[in-house]
């Protein structure tokens, strides 16, 4: 306590560690106890709480993380049943609406089970056991069932995405391999994913049972005459070969790698080609950091990245006329195959010089293939073919409500009860983008999330 018994500090054990606590009066003084004096002293409890009496002063709050055994609710549902007296005829009120008739799940459990499996890659398997040790029996199979005929009913607003996607100016296709189905006993068929990536930030994942390059056209249609990015993969340039229509973009990030791969073979010319390349993605940083889009940011590629790029030609010209790389096919050297690469995509790699809706490579889609394989890591594999087509379906739109930054709990608790009474014309506004715009502000809501009534 200060001389003038108008602050006063205590030091206490709050049963973790010595704390102080300090009041200050603004008029008044302390009140000591009788022979006491200004200075350090010492206070029993009893005394402490009679030197603070009529004083206020905050509470001291600590917060710890908790978790509940169960995760799981019963939802009872009271529905009187009467009995007329003219005709003895037995009447009740209609049971509360539900995504499945007669179904014993909730949207939100259904919603729930989706994002476990899909977003957080937890299989029906490990959610049956955690139903079972909250004392729930329900078997597997049902699981499976329910999972099924939930990803059923959104299936429309997944084609009506990926339709707008074929509508857009600029599209990013890329593949990346399933197992599916079984193609032999005890071996499982090697299928793959097609992800479409539109500029409005939206994803689909098609399902093809293979490879092949006509699988591009399935997916894109025949009549896409927008610009296509995607890697080095030969399907790409089959396709725009057959589609005169379509501009095809190529990838840097691939030719980058090239280049890397001819590090230990060729370390000066590789790594000059990696400080050309590097000042290429510098401006693309730039143009990130300064928010540029439209013509300011084709002015700055104009500006800063052609004349690098015309530099870079011009070295891997100069590059293939060296006497010790000499030419073979295919070649051997890597460095050779590098320059190969580079040198036979050069209008390809120049797309985005023109064009500002075009990125630099196609990265953009690879991130957000991460959720295949991290599900495929738990789940391991599709055992039919139709359960791959339906992880695409909810794939889609689960990492579309992430580009667009919507909760997917939300939106599929929203969706899978609005879409059997939307209009079949209008499915385009479940999408995650256009849900965002016209439902995301007054999202429908499970009866678990309502008031119960009066």
């Amino acid at each position: 306590m200060n001389r003038r018994r108008t602050q006063l500090k205590v030091l206490y054990f709050d049963g973790d560690g010595f704390c102080v606590w300090s009041k200050r009066l603004e008029q008044g003084q302390f009140a000591l106890q009788p022979g006491a004096r200004a200075g350090v002293v010492a206070l029993s409890g009893t005394g402490f709480q009679a030197l603070l009496e009529g004083l206020q002063f905050e509470v001291k709050k600590r917060y710890r993380l908790a978790q509940c055994p169960g995760s799981y609710v019963i939802l009872e549902y009271h529905r009187p049943v009467l009995k007329r007296r003219d005709t003895e005829q037995l009447i009740t009120t209609p049971a509360p609406a539900n995504v499945h008739d007669r179904s014993v799940a909730d949207v939100s459990f259904l919603a729930g089970m989706l994002i476990d499996k899909f977003l957080y890659h937890l299989p029906l398997y490990r959610q049956h056991q955690r139903l079972l040790q909250s004392g729930i029996q329900l078997s597997r199979m049902t699981l499976g069932t329910l999972a099924a005929r939930a990803i059923g009913l959104l299936e429309p607003i997944y084609k009506a995405q990926l339709e707008h996607i074929r509508q857009g100016r600029v599209v990013t296709v890329d593949e990346t391999p399933i197992k599916a189905g079984r193609s032999a006993p005890g071996k499982m068929r090697s299928a793959y994913f097609w992800p479409v990536y539109g500029e409005d930030g939206e994803i689909c994942f098609p399902y093809a049972s293979n490879r092949h390059f006509d699988n591009v056209e399935k997916i894109l249609g025949a009549k896409f005459t927008g610009g296509l990015q995607s890697d080095g993969y030969g399907a790409y340039e089959r396709f725009v070969e057959l589609v005169q229509a379509v501009t095809h973009a190529g990838c840097w990030a691939h030719t980058r790698r090239y280049f890397e791969r001819a590090l230990d073979a060729e370390p000066q010319a590789a790594g000059e080609a990696l400080r050309q390349i590097r000042a290429f993605y510098a401006v693309e940083e730039e143009i990130r950091a300064r928010g540029l889009e439209g013509a300011e940011k084709l002015a700055l590629r104009t500006e800063q990245t052609l004349p690098k790029a015309q530099d870079f030609w011009r070295w891997c010209d100069e590059q293939c006329h060296r006497p010790d790389l000499t030419p073979s096919n295919p070649p051997s050297n890597p460095l050779s195959k590098a320059l190969v690469y580079a040198r036979g995509r050069i209008e390809a790699l120049q797309v985005f010089l023109h064009d500002p809706d075009v990125a630099i490579d196609p990265n953009h889609i690879e991130r957000t293939l991460r959720p295949i394989p991290m599900g495929k890591k738990n789940f391991l594999f599709a055992w039919t073919e139709l359960g791959a087509k339906q992880i695409g379906i909810i794939q889609s739109l689960i990492v579309t409500c992430r580009l667009q930054g919507i909760s997917p709990s939300v939106y599929l608790t929203d969706v899978l009860q609005r879409v059997s009474q939307h209009p079949a014309r209008d499915v385009i506004d479940l999408t995650p983008r256009r849900w965002k715009i016209l439902f995301a502000d007054d999202p429908l809501r499970s009866d678990l999330d309502r008031p119960p009534p009066a």
